[in-house]
């Protein structure tokens, strides 16, 4: 059934002082393997949610997906078709097929408004973190994403680093690919807000109450956030000392 209006809150304020499991899902996109698969190594400390990705940390769906990839996330909904079927969220092969059906399930949805991530990022050059919203795909066109933040550790450098923010139109046919990652001068280890400001005929992207970009479109339906560290471990350099990547957040905030 499609998530109607009534079921749609936007206004939120998590400080972390846990992770609370009605609204917060410790996996990434279980369908696709399964909650065992890919749960995510995580904690909250110093009134912060942390994800890590330490050495011992499985890969994620390593049979179907081509580069070999670890991830700890979490996501605030989730939904899949059955076992078998080809409807679930976020498929990065043609045709795949679900391997642990997820009911229906929405901690937070949010549907437009200012939406807000305050973290910091500890990675190294195989490694990324992210904060983005996604559609439910409880109707196959409402697969569009708003990528809040998206930083790759081979970007970061003395003079700041490359912060990815932008739409991704996927398989949604209201919306067009319009995705940059500008260089910024700034430390991304440290505490920055990354923010969408998520409007009827356009989505504003900020960094520290900063206008980065404008986009003058905007997804018509409730999404869901995710937030996530990932590891691509055939990046690996012969002899390199051992980085466990993190991404740390102190609030995610909706108005």
């Amino acid at each position: 059934m499609p998530l109607g209006d009534d079921r749609v809150v936007s206004r939120f304020h998590d400080d972390f002082d846990q992770l609370d499991p009605e609204v917060w899902l410790p996996h990434y996109l279980p369908h696709w393997s399964s909650r065992a698969e890919s749960a995510a190594a995580w904690d909250v400390a110093g009134s912060a949610l942390v994800l890590s990705i330490p050495s011992e940390h499985p890969l994620w769906c390593p049979d179907t997906h081509a580069q070999p990839l670890r991830v700890s996330g979490v996501q605030s909904g989730c939904f899949s078709g059955p076992v078998g079927s080809t409807v679930g969220q976020q498929p990065f092969v043609q045709g795949q097929t679900v391997r642990e059906e997820q009911p229906f399930w929405t901690g937070w949805a949010p549907h437009r408004g200012l939406i807000e991530v305050r973290a910091r990022l500890e990675l190294s050059h195989r490694s990324m973190a992210s904060a983005w919203l996604v559609g439910l795909e409880d109707e196959p066109e409402r697969c569009g994403e708003i990528c809040v933040f998206e930083v790759f550790g081979d970007t970061v450098g003395d003079d700041g680093a490359a912060v990815g923010q932008g739409i991704h139109a996927f398989r949604d046919p209201g919306l067009t690919e319009a995705f940059d990652a500008p260089h910024h001068v700034l430390d991304v280890a440290e505490w920055h807000t990354y923010a969408v400001d998520w409007r009827d005929d356009r989505t504003v992207f900020l960094v520290d109450g900063v206008v980065t970009s404008i986009v003058h479109q905007s997804p018509t339906y409730p999404m869901q956030m995710i937030l996530a560290v990932f590891d691509f471990p055939d990046r690996a350099v012969p002899d390199e000392p051992a980085h466990e990547p993190r991404l740390l957040v102190d609030r995610v905030v909706g108005h």
